[in-house]
């Protein structure tokens, strides 16, 4: 089968797919954007260049790969965001104690390099830089601030590398990406009395849209043994439509007169949100010691304070252009260190290692969200490559991370003097005792 049947069969599989990520880094960031990066904790991940995921982290790699480069892989995350109730109030529910709002994801990528002239390449990437689910059943203590959330991308990256000389390389690319964002929570008011008044209510929200960006980076091959890579990618501004749809807990439709009797603004209709995912930069060095090993380093930025709130505003019906929905998120910018080595065991074999320290976007316990319960979290890894020929190998790699407990007191109770209630959402007051795991694999060759 010819290069160009085999692009033609796996792409459109990997668009179809690639969405569904769940986040293990910091905020709903996902680095799992190849498997062989994982058993380094992502150190090193903009000078590698080992294989043609380098189209994503540093597209200036391109340069140091040979003929056509083929990589597909798939990371495998499970989060545990385990919730202990402290002094939550006015949430109309209040039992649910414990609940774990964690879930288990699949994230795939595919990418491909090729030579177009001797120094001129060109590439091209399918993943999820983005992704997160939360899930906590509907009869949770915080329902009435989420029952679940989820975000989904897929990002197609074609890019072009040029060699500028022996030392320095560099690299260009375009992305599309899309998302979707589904949200869904209990409804109503709980009056004075703290009593809900419409229990069994729920509100979904489902939006989506796409937009373009880009990347950059360079790569710069100091020395036969020492390699510095940089790049950078840009923010992604969205404006995501869709509607709000309101029903009854077992699905079905919620009667007009039940409808009337809600203080939400109109009930269901359209809605859009503005929204800016966050740029990043990477810093990132690899140093041959001897004909074993090798160290790698990694610093990276993420600017997620792009996202300071959200604001869900309604575009149909009697309350058209009135917001039905703020989350306050607050983001900061966050920073993220990584540190591996790998040990080549024998001609087919490497060991790798790997610690990182990862921050979180989130600044305190009052802006912390019960859709993402999000801490700063260490990462410990290790992983295997094999290579079964010599122009293919197959890498294998776990990481654990140690999480934080987060503290929440999110308050979103609001006092109407018109009905004398205390609105929807109430105060989560708790601890969260939270925990991940990553086991990814790929399969790289070169044609």
């Amino acid at each position: 089968m010819n290069k160009q049947k085999v692009l033609a069969r796996v792409i459109p599989a990997l668009l179809a797919c690639t969405a569904s990520g769940y986040a293990a880094a910091s905020g709903f960031q996902l680095w799992e954007q190849n498997g062989s990066g994982i058993g380094n904790s992502y150190a090193g991940s903009a000078a590698v260049a080992e294989n043609a995921s380098t189209v994503f982290f540093n597209p200036a790699g391109m340069t140091q790969l040979q003929g056509h480069n083929l990589s597909l892989g798939v990371a495998m995350v499970d989060t545990s965001y385990v919730f202990h109730n402290s002094a939550s109030a006015n949430t109309g529910v209040l039992t649910g104690d414990n609940k774990d709002g964690g879930a288990t994801g699949y994230i795939p990528n595919f990418n491909y390099s090729m030579p177009i002239t001797k120094d001129l390449y060109f590439g091209l990437g399918i993943g999820a830089p983005f992704g997160l689910k939360t899930d906590y059943g509907s009869s949770w203590l915080g329902s009435a601030q989420s029952i679940s959330f989820e975000v989904k991308t897929v990002n197609v990256n074609p890019s072009l590398a040029y060699r500028v000389n022996d030392i320095v390389s560099l690299g260009f690319g375009l992305d599309w990406q899309k998302l979707n964002a589904k949200y869904k929570r209990n409804v109503g008011t709980v009056n004075t009395l703290g009593v809900a008044d419409t229990a069994g209510l729920t509100a979904l929200l489902d939006v989506s849209d796409n937009t373009w960006g880009w990347n950059a980076g360079i790569l710069l091959n100091l020395s036969p043994a020492t390699k510095v890579g940089i790049s950078y990618r840009s923010a992604m501004k969205y404006t995501a439509t869709g509607n709000i749809a309101l029903a009854n807990s077992d699905g079905s439709a919620t009667a007009a007169a039940t409808l009337n009797n809600l203080n939400l603004a109109g009930g269901s209709s359209n809605v859009k949100a503005d929204i800016k995912l966050p740029d990043t930069w990477i810093f990132s060095a690899s140093q041959k010691l001897n004909d074993q090993w090798e160290m790698l380093g990694d610093l990276s930025w993420t600017g997620w304070s792009s996202i300071p709130k959200i604001d869900i505003v309604r575009t149909s019906g009697l309350a058209s252009g009135t917001t039905a929905q703020t989350l306050v998120t607050d983001f900061r910018d966050t920073w993220r260190a990584a540190l591996g080595a790998n040990y080549k065991y024998s001609d087919t074999t490497k060991l790798k290692f790997g610690i990182a320290y990862d921050q979180t976007p989130v600044k305190s316990a009052n802006t912390r969200l019960v859709s993402l319960p999000d801490n700063n979290r260490w990462w410990l890894s290790f992983g295997v490559q094999w290579q079964p020929t010599k122009t293919s190998a197959v890498d294998v790699g776990v990481t654990r991370l140690f999480v934080k407990d987060a503290q929440i007191n999110n308050d979103q109770r609001v006092v109407s003097p018109v009905q004398n209630a205390i609105l929807q959402h109430g105060l989560i007051n708790g601890t969260y005792e939270d925990k991940a795991w990553v086991l990814g694999a790929q399969y790289s060759i070169s044609f």
